[in-house]
């Protein structure tokens, strides 16, 4: 494995494989990296000749009230896990490399990034869809995986590559859970132990939800509302939205009689957690 701190570096020696035809995946990270992380690197190692990860924390994406400095920085780790798992290069730039003399440019996917998480961080997807529209400019990759747990974030990034004709297939991979259902994050270790059992109940309100919509519950502001009460039966918690969405537009649905996608988005102290998960029609679960 080679690690790489310049945009020029890593054009270099991504150019061989380029000129042989290999199919190159890439998975880009702000580091702290899970078994979220590395179920993208494994489904990137199965399809793909070459694999790169970056790692880079982007100060676009943190907004008013964010703090980007208490982002957990694990880079020797990170590298460690990489090797291990099987990545060719990582990609480890500084923000002066990948926005020097003040970028100007952004790059904003209308609608999409106004919903959901949207709504309490404003700008938060523009400084995504930016620093991913220039990743795959350096990296130049025939597929990138994301993961399914930042739902929003995988459409959106699906919508740019679309519509600015990139040469790049989106993948995304299933949500990774631990044992009792906790989707994985890197904000998980920042709940305490009491914190840690309440967001249990986010997965298990989902995974309720998705059972009665298989059974015939059509009718989403019931289905809301269950999970919703079971969020909340758990103990304290701040819940910032429950939705069920058109998992292509992410508009707001009131009947579910088609494929829809239930995100749920909760507080537990200073800790933002999310999760989803598809809601099928009756009798296509």
């Amino acid at each position: 494995m080679r690690t790489y701190e310049t945009i020029a570096q890593l054009r270099q020696a991504l150019n061989p494989a380029r000129r042989a035809g290999h199919r190159i995946g890439f998975v880009p990270t702000m580091g702290a990296l899970h078994e979220g992380h590395w179920s993208l690197v494994s489904q990137a190692r199965r399809s793909c000749d070459e694999v790169v990860v970056s790692i880079f924390v982007n100060p676009l994406q943190f907004g008013p009230g964010e703090d980007m400095g208490s982002y957990p920085q694990t880079l020797e780790r990170d590298l460690d896990g990489c090797a291990r798992h099987g990545c060719d290069r990582v990609f480890t730039p500084s923000p002066r490399q990948m926005y020097p003399d003040h970028t100007l440019t952004r790059v904003a996917v209308r609608r999409l990034g106004e919903p959901l998480c949207g709504q309490a961080r404003k700008g938060h997807f523009e400084g995504v869809a930016t620093v991913v529209c220039k990743l795959f400019n350096v990296v130049g990759p025939d597929a990138a995986f994301f993961g399914e747990k930042d739902f929003q974030q995988l459409v959106i990034i699906r919508r740019m590559a679309h519509d600015l004709n990139m040469p790049v297939e989106i993948v995304g991979c299933p949500t990774v859970r631990e044992p009792d259902g906790l989707a994985v994050s890197s904000r998980n270790v920042h709940l305490d132990a009491d914190q840690r059992s309440r967001a249990t109940s986010i997965a298990a309100a989902l995974g309720e939800a998705a059972e009665f919509a298989s059974h015939g519950q059509r009718e989403v502001p019931q289905l809301i509302a269950h999970v919703r009460e079971r969020i909340a039966q758990a103990g304290p918690v701040q819940i910032e939205y429950v939705e069920v969405v058109d998992p292509e537009t992410l508009e707001a649905l009131e009947v579910i009689d088609q494929p829809a996608r239930m995100c749920v988005a909760a507080k537990y102290g200073s800790v933002r957690l999310i999760d989803n998960m598809p809601l099928d029609v009756a009798g296509e679960a």
